[in-house]
């Protein structure tokens, strides 16, 4: 990119922050420079290709899901459904210290499970329980600083407005990485797995939070009282209705009752029906403001959705993805350093971008590195959100800071302040979620019938990138036998010597191996090692393995070995190199183990 065109994207850029201008002006007007100014589009009218984009987007089914969750969040908000929740939970953890912190948390869970938004999550379940916490002796710090903390797991625990975005953006369509196995065979991976893998994390940030409330909690001297089960009883019968959103909408997608979009329709039917009809919080006549905010906060949404396509097909024209996998591929980065750089990366980009913008710009540009180092698209998703979670308590445009200094009518500084400590803890609980894959992959691996523990990803070279020589070579330093081991004779104990990659790379271009050399491919160079162990066990015959690597096909390009590579039979050929059982005159015994061949050739 050169000089003018740097230029004229800062000159974007400050026009438009300057004139104060929303966030699809900037993203339009930045994506339509880029695709004009750097050539990718040779004239204006081109950028019709951008409204064709655009009007796809109504074929994406998931999108529906969005307008659905955001109108029942808002009748939920309005309604007498958070309080319900709270009052559960205070009766369930009134024996613990700290138990009303406690049940503030875990309200904040149910709640976001049925809202699918952090701000909402704040207003419905701050203006309740931070009163109440104030009243019981909480510091009034602490108090704060929970609620504006644990509202954040809103865009975490599913359903999710992030996460139907993050599926829509991301390149790599969730699909599993050659060194996975987390999906069902019967069908590929999408944004159900998504929402499942978001539970991990939640519970887990929502169990800290409980944790360090206890804390808190005995410190403060707070009372604590048995459990009564006759209040219990009718805290939960009174709550059943809320209790059950989250059932019938999680349980309904998870066992396939319905999609994610249709989740959407049903939450806002049956929040309309407790709401106006069982808890009668709500008048007929009190919907149309909501309705009319609503549709506010959606079409702004969707308008950016739209013209980030445009970014994006810049992005995927102009192969900045592909130059930038090059790049860090060259650099030799491990999954390790590269999710330490996604992480600081993302801190930082939450501090000045709401989420569904940095999903929507940096997806596409990382999505596809992450996945050449075999880092699973959704951990990576996980990762994102999670980050931009925190972003979420992080001035100078945390959302929550703002939400709650309204509500609390406390200045900016203080709630700052009040969330420092909550901030340690989320940090804490990424480290666990970035470097422990298992909290978010394994529901999701063993409710598609795989294992549950899925280990930290490790970066496999990709065999297909490389031309056969060049894999061949790095094969034959790894079985490259001891200078003193003679051919012929294994060590004590052995099964067998190793085959060197020369003899493996001939017998692959006979015809006993022709067909299991077209039918499949190795993924890693672990799959190929695996095998070649087996055959230099005498675990299994050369001829009966059926994933040949077909790179091997080609023959080889280096000459001058000192291996045998006459065609058999050849004159002055002294070497075994006929197949078993072939009319060779030489006295070696070429059959395996056990072969019908009167040679004792057992170890």
């Amino acid at each position: 990119m050169n000089t003018p065109v740097l230029l004229g994207l800062l000159g974007i850029l400050l026009v438009a922050i300057g004139t104060a201008q929303p966030l699809y002006v900037l993203i339009g007007g930045v994506a339509a420079f880029l695709l004009l100014a750097t050539g990718v589009f040779s004239q204006f009218q081109d950028l019709t290709t951008i409204i064709e984009m655009t009007l796809s987007l109504a074929e994406k089914e998931v999108l529906l899901a969005i307008p659905f969750f955001v109108i029942a969040g808002a009748i939920m908000s309005e309604g007498d459904i958070a309080r319900r929740l709270i009052n559960v939970a205070r009766e369930a953890f009134c024996w613990l210290p700290g138990g009303l912190a406690v049940s503030a948390v875990f309200a904040c869970i149910f709640f976001a499970a049925i809202s699918g938004s952090s701000p909402v999550t704040v207003i419905a379940i701050g203006t309740i329980m931070v009163p109440a916490m104030l009243r019981e002796g909480y510091p009034k710090r602490f108090s704060f600083g929970l609620v504006t903390a644990a509202g954040s797991l809103g865009i975490l625990i599913p359903p999710s407005i992030p996460m139907i975005v993050y599926e829509i953006i991301d390149p790599t369509r969730l699909a599993d990485p050659p060194n996975y196995t987390i999906a069902s065979p019967d069908r590929p991976l999408g944004l159900i797995d998504l929402f499942l893998a978001g539970l991990g994390p939640g519970l887990l940030i929502g169990l800290i939070f409980a944790g360090y409330s206890i804390i808190v909690g005995r410190r403060a001297g707070t009372a604590t009282r048995p459990v009564d089960l006759g209040r219990l009883y009718r805290a939960t019968r009174e709550g059943f209705w809320a209790l059950m959103l989250p059932v019938i909408i999680l349980g309904g997608i998870y066992s396939g009752i319905f999609t994610p979009t249709q989740a959407a329709a049903v939450s806002v039917v049956y929040a309309l029906v407790v709401e106006l009809f069982l808890h009668r919080s709500l008048t007929t006549d009190r919907l149309g403001p909501i309705l009319s905010d609503s549709t506010v906060l959606i079409g702004s949404l969707l308008i950016i959705i739209a013209l980030a396509q445009g970014f994006n097909k810049y992005l995927e024209l102009a192969q900045v993805a592909e130059h930038a996998v090059e790049l860090l591929l060259a650099w030799e980065l491990s999954p390790l350093a590269f999710l330490v750089m996604v992480n600081i990366l993302l801190l930082i980009v939450g501090c000045f971008m709401d989420i569904l913008s940095a999903i929507i710009i940096l997806v596409p540009l990382l999505a596809p590195i992450a996945f050449e180092l075999g880092i699973h698209p959704i951990h990576l998703a996980i990762i994102f959100i999670v980050n931009l979670e925190i972003g979420y308590l992080t001035p100078p445009l945390g959302l929550n800071l703002f939400v709650s200094s309204t509500i609390f009518r406390e200045s900016l500084g203080s709630i700052i302040r009040s969330t420092l400590p909550f901030l340690v803890l989320m940090l804490g609980a990424l480290m666990i979620v970035t470097y422990v894959p298992t909290v978010s992959l394994g529901p999701v691996s063993w409710m598609n019938g795989n294992g549950f523990h899925v280990p930290f990803p490790e970066r496999r070279i990709a065999m297909n990138t490389l031309r056969a020589p060049e894999s061949v070579r790095f094969l034959a330093g790894v079985a490259r036998m001891d200078d003193d081991e003679e051919e012929g004779e294994p060590d004590a104990g052995e099964p067998g010597r190793p085959l060197t990659m020369e003899e493996l790379t001939r017998r692959a271009q006979q015809d006993l191996q022709r067909q299991a050399l077209q039918e499949s491919a190795y993924e890693t160079v672990a799959d190929l090692l695996e095998d070649f162990r087996k055959v230099q066990s005498g675990a299994v015959r050369l001829q009966d393995l059926s994933s040949f690597r077909d790179m091997l096909d080609d023959d080889e390009e280096e000459g001058g070995n000192a291996d045998d590579d006459r065609p058999p039979g050849a004159s002055g050929d002294d070497d075994d190199d006929w197949p078993p059982g072939a009319g060779d005159d030489d006295d070696d015994d070429d059959w395996p183990p056990g072969a019908g061949d009167d040679d004792d050739d057992w170890p």
